[in-house]
C-alpha cells in the first residue's frame, strides 16, 4: 500500500479513538551538557490540530508497512529540521491499549543543533531542560509517559565477559579462543536492532538498544585490533576481571551498565560497582544459533 495509508481514525480495545490507522509512534530526542543538564527536544503542535499549542514529542501515524522505530524517525524528518541520522537510539516503549498501540522512541544526539519546524504540524522545535519540562502545557498523552522517561534518559551498556560467554556455548573455542571470541563479536552485532528482558527496573524501555563492550583477555586479545560495527571489543591488559569491574566502575551518569558473566565473584565485584548482572544463557538465547562443531 501506499505512504500515508496510516493517515486515519482507530479504535482500540479500551474504547478510546486514537489518530493512525496502524498504530502510531514518536521520537523523544535528549542531549546530555558536559556540566550534566539534560535537554529534550519537543514540538509545539500547530493551533489547528489535534492538541493544538500543546509541547510533546514529535511522531504521527504510522504506515502499514512500517515499524515504530522507522515510523518515528521518519515522523520527526517531516515535522522538523533535526538530522535524524544523528540520532543514536537507546529503547523504545510500546503503550499497548488493545488492538492499537503507541511507541516511543529515545535516542539522543551528541550535538545540540538548533532545530526549527519543517511542516504544518508543527509550530515550532525547542530544546527544554527536564526539569522545565513539567511547566509546559503538555500534550495529554505525552504528559502521561512522561514521568517515566523524566529521570531515565539514559543508554545501556552491556558489558560481556568474552571467555566466560564464550565457553558456554559448543562452537569449537577449545581449538581456536580468537576465532570463538570473532564468532561471538559478530554475532552480538545482531543486539544493535533491539533486546528486551533486561533487569527490571533498569531503564523503562520493553526494547533496549544497547551499546556492547565485548573484553577479551589472552590469545583472544587479536580480536580487539579488528574494528567491527556496533561492537567495542577492549582487550584487557591484564586480568579480564579486573578490566570488566574497572569498566562499570568509571562514573558516568548518562550510563547503566550490565554485565553477562556467570563467574560469581565477578558478579558480587560488579554488583557492588552499581553493575547489573545477567548470566551467559540469558545471552546466549537473544542470539543467532551456531552449529555444534563435528568431532
Amino acid at each position: 500500500m501506499a505512504d500515508g495509508d496510516g493517515d486515519g481514525w482507530a479504535r482500540c480495545g479500551q474504547g478510546h479513538t486514537h489518530w493512525g490507522r496502524f498504530g502510531a509512534s514518536g521520537l523523544l530526542v535528549f542531549h546530555r551538557d558536559d556540566d550534566g543538564t539534560v535537554r529534550v527536544l519537543l514540538q509545539q503542535r500547530a493551533w489547528w490540530g489535534i492538541g493544538g499549542g500543546t509541547w510533546g514529542m514529535f511522531g504521527g501515524a504510522l504506515h502499514s508497512h512500517e515499524d515504530p522505530v522507522a515510523g518515528a524517525l521518519r515522523e520527526t524528518s517531516e515535522e522538523c529540521t533535526l538530522d535524524v541520522a544523528s540520532v543514536r537510539l537507546h529503547g523504545a516503549s510500546t503503550d499497548d491499549h488493545g488492538g492499537w498501540s503507541f511507541t516511543s522512541v529515545i535516542g539522543s544526539v551528541a550535538d545540540r543543533a538548533d532545530v526549527g519546524a519543517a511542516s504544518r504540524e508543527t509550530r515550532r522545535a525547542k530544546w527544554v531542560r527536564v526539569d522545565a519540562v513539567d511547566g509546559l502545557r503538555l500534550f495529554p498523552p505525552f504528559r502521561r509517559s512522561w514521568p517515566p522517561f523524566r529521570d531515565a534518559l539514559v543508554r545501556v551498556e552491556l558489558v560481556v565477559d568474552a571467555a566466560n560467554v564464550v565457553g558456554a556455548r559448543a562452537d569449537g573455542w577449545w581449538k581456536d579462543r580468537a576465532g570463538a571470541n570473532a564468532r561471538l563479536r559478530d554475532d552480538l552485532a545482531a543486539l544493535a536492532s533491539g533486546v528486551r528482558g533486561l533487569p527490571a527496573g533498569l531503564v523503562p524501555y520493553t526494547t533496549v538498544m544497547p551499546d556492547v563492550v565485548l573484553v577479551v583477555e589472552g590469545q583472544a586479545r587479536t580480536v580487539a585490533g579488528e574494528p567491527f560495527p556496533g561492537v567495542h571489543v577492549t582487550a584487557a591488559p591484564g586480568s579480564g576481571d579486573d578490566h570488566i569491574v574497572d569498566l562499570v566502575s568509571r562514573p558516568d551518569p548518562g550510563a547503566r551498565r550490565v554485565v553477562v558473566t556467570a563467574d560469581r565473584e565477578l558478579r558480587a565485584r560488579c554488583e557492588a560497582a552499581g553493575a547489573s548482572v545477567l548470566g551467559p544463557r540469558w545471552l546466549l538465547d537473544r542470539l543467532p544459533p551456531r552449529t555444534r562443531p563435528a568431532r
